[in-house]
């Protein structure tokens, strides 16, 4: 810096001398200009009316599957016989008696059939041995002896009801003993929809009042044919989609955002599917937030320790709605503050040359320290 004499300041520049106390105040004027440039809104204490009132959703519950030992408690132990219902269709054969013979007879809606000489018979949930048995009974009354043959010509009442993500939803029907894989396979398997998706569960719904969760991924991936439950007549079988099972990864990784759930999901895969970490992360700063109710867990995980040692204790499997957060470093925060302080900076060093321009510096140097003079800036 070089300083000129006052001559000289005064007769290039021709001010007015102004008190220390203005210098200041236009000063924290330049400051508060600076800081009005930010949004910083304030908390409301208004109520809002309770259909508009901000409330806070409570997880769902970890889906609880069933085990085998429950599966086998809900199937039937006695042998396997088709018992009949509305539409199926029977042939009733009397020997040696062809007006008493008949063939292609359907159920009705109510479960009645009509026969010969009979009129009509209720023969819902019966099985064909106890209708032979129920018609032979009525006809020997008429006649010495009747021989009769009851055979069912085309089943309609082995089904299950397979909705939700399959190919082919809709009714099946079983040639026998029908399985949850078999109605899966009937109903066209599973649909093709790119290798983000995958089948993780599926319901089957008996009854008015039970529902058994199966895990398909134990039953699929890993072979558990105990986990393959015998399907009843009228059960429903029910696979959701997987699309809404997300993740959120958070924090100093490239591309941080919401990521599908996949198969299997751990820390480790969730930051790479987030592109990694960025030079900015801290890799033994790593937290998986897991909402529980209102509150919620907060564990911490060192990548650093699982890269340098290998040690895989903590690259926990990830659940649905989980959030991984990658702190920033200490120099990350440092740049940040820096890069923070840079504009408040530029702005200081403004002022300070408008007021020089002005002859403000020159007369707080003279208040101050006695000094004489302009700073000459460029030089």
């Amino acid at each position: 810096m070089q300083y000129y004499s006052s001559a000289t300041a005064r007769r290039k520049h021709s001010t007015r001398t102004a008190h220390p106390l203005v210098i200041i105040c236009a000063a924290m004027h330049l400051l508060l200009l600076a800081a009005c440039g930010s949004i910083s809104p304030k908390e409301t204490t208004q109520y809002a009316p309770p259909e508009k009132e901000f409330k806070a959703d409570i997880p769902k519950k970890t889906q609880e599957f069933a085990k085998p030992s429950t599966i086998r408690d809900l199937t039937p132990i006695e042998q396997f016989s088709y018992r009949l219902g509305p539409g199926d269709i029977l042939s009733v054969q009397v020997w040696r008696r062809p007006e008493l013979s008949q063939e292609n007879i359907m159920v009705s809606p109510d479960g009645n059939i009509a026969i010969p000489r009979i009129g009509n018979m209720n023969v819902l949930n019966r099985t064909p041995a106890e209708i032979q048995k129920l018609i032979t009974a009525r006809l020997e009354v008429l006649y010495i002896r009747p021989e009769i043959t009851v055979r069912v010509q085309e089943f309609h009442n082995n089904k299950a009801f397979v909705l939700g993500r399959v190919t082919k939803p809709g009714v099946v029907n079983f040639p026998g003993r029908g399985t949850l894989l078999e109605a899966l396979a009937l109903a066209g398997g599973l649909p093709y929809q790119g290798k983000e998706t995958f089948l993780t569960k599926c319901a089957i719904i008996r009854g008015n009042d039970i529902v058994i969760w199966i895990d398909l991924q134990d039953l699929l991936k890993n072979g558990n044919m105990a986990l393959n439950a015998s399907i009843m007549n009228n059960d429903v079988i029910f696979i959701p989609e997987a699309e809404d099972e997300m993740i959120y990864v958070m924090g100093e990784v490239i591309t941080p955002g919401a990521i599908q759930l996949k198969s299997s999901m751990n820390v480790l895969k969730a930051i790479m599917l987030a592109g990694g970490m960025n030079k900015h992360a801290n890799p033994e700063k790593i937290f998986i937030i897991r909402q529980q109710d209102l509150k919620g867990n907060v564990i911490r995980v060192n990548l650093k320790n699982l890269l340098e040692k290998g040690d895989f204790a903590k690259n926990y499997t990830l659940m649905p709605e989980d959030i991984v957060f990658v702190s920033p470093s200490g120099m990350a925060k440092f740049n940040y503050t820096l890069e923070k302080l840079i504009p408040a900076l530029q702005v200081l060093n403004l002022g300070i040359d408008n007021f020089e321009s002005f002859g403000l510096m020159q007369e707080l140097r003279r208040k101050l320290w006695g000094q004489e003079g302009f700073v000459n800036s460029s030089e």
